[in-house]
């Protein structure tokens, strides 16, 4: 009898002893057993020993419109560092973009417009031409955020405008006196930040702001709980030396201060909450930290994330197959860089 026309039970059974590689080569063995190994079910085991691949903990698939064999090569790709190199979009004016993947539309800001891409469905690849373009500020967008129904965009103008995405109606809030730095929405709340040293809470029902915060220093970055009951707010850490705070949404009120003796100048650029109790935020202390509201608030949700050669502009979170986090963060110098939240890594100590 022929390996391949074992009962299936059995194959399962002696492939499940195989790693990736030897499944690979089995694969090339012939017609029946490349069918075979290809199925979903001979890489789930190997599946969630990856990163990134759509497995969770409770074995539940996020994503089984994508052959798991597929996912395992994307995910080693990733951990080997394997690439390619190209530029979806190039233009001449030097920008530093802010950019926001919603689905198959690539959301990228270009000066004072907002561009709306499609991703080819098949190559995934970028449409050279927008398919919408969102305007109205006077300068150029410095943070937007997207939502189901609408687009909110913060400008150096000052000006908050809000971009139906379905009537392409536009709302503008006015509140502000300088550039808005950084902007947040979820559930028709919308927190901003400002250099004119703001935070404001705004709501769809109005053109005004709800409260106004005073800050004492430039806010750099801000977000929204998914609970909608608290928010961080991020600041330059020149004039207050507490740049990350927790703020009750109702009372307008700070809840706690995260971490104790930044340097002066250590401002936070980017925040993003994993859960409702934990968040990452990075800035120009070139560091990534991982914070558990549930612990003492001025203590690290165990250590920090490694140290980067450059300022860290902004972080992203991707799940994982053990719900654990990774961070994709972007530098100056180098575009982006893949870490495991599971691993632990030397940061300066936080009291």
């Amino acid at each position: 009898m022929l390996f391949s026309q074992l009962p299936e039970d059995v194959l399962y059974h002696v492939v499940s002893f195989l790693d990736h590689r030897s499944l690979c080569r089995l694969s090339q063995v012939c017609k029946s057993m490349h069918r075979f190994v290809n199925r979903d079910a001979v890489w789930r085991k190997i599946a969630k020993e990856f990163l990134n691949t759509g497995i969770t903990r409770d074995g539940t698939d996020i994503y089984p419109h994508i052959p798991l064999k597929d996912r395992v090569k994307t995910a080693q790709n990733w951990f080997n560092g394997v690439c390619k190199r190209a530029s979806p979009l190039k233009w001449k004016t030097k920008l530093l973009p802010w950019l926001q993947l919603d689905g198959d539309t690539l959301f990228l800001s270009q000066a004072a417009n907002i561009g709306a891409y499609h991703l080819h469905q098949g190559t995934r690849r970028l449409l050279r031409n927008p398919f919408q373009i969102y305007s109205g500020h006077q300068g150029d967008v410095c943070r937007f955020a997207v939502t189901d129904s609408n687009l909110i965009s913060g400008g150096s103008d000052g000006k908050i405008l809000v971009h139906n995405r379905r009537n392409h109606v536009s709302l503008e809030l006015s509140g502000h006196n300088q550039e808005v730095n950084c902007i947040d929405s979820k559930d028709g709340l919308i927190i901003s930040g400002s250099r004119d040293r703001t935070v404001r809470i705004w709501t769809l029902t109005s053109s005004s702001p709800r409260d106004t915060i005073p800050m004492y220093d430039r806010v750099w970055s801000v977000a929204i709980s998914p609970t909608l009951s608290s928010f961080a707010t991020g600041t330059a850490c020149c004039e207050n030396f507490s740049p990350l705070l927790i703020w009750n949404v109702e009372r307008s009120a700070c809840v706690c201060s995260l971490g104790s003796e930044f340097r002066r100048g250590a401002g936070v650029l980017d925040i993003i909450f994993e859960s409702p109790f934990q968040l990452f935020t990075c800035g120009y202390d070139t560091f990534i930290r991982l914070w558990d509201l549930r612990l003492s608030p001025r203590v690290l949700a165990g250590v920090g994330f490694d140290h980067h050669p450059d300022v860290l502009l902004c972080v992203s979170t991707l799940a994982l197959q053990a719900a654990l986090p990774a961070a994709a963060s972007a530098e100056r110098d180098q575009p982006h860089r893949l870490q495991r939240g599971s691993q632990q890594f030397s940061a300066p100590p936080l009291s």
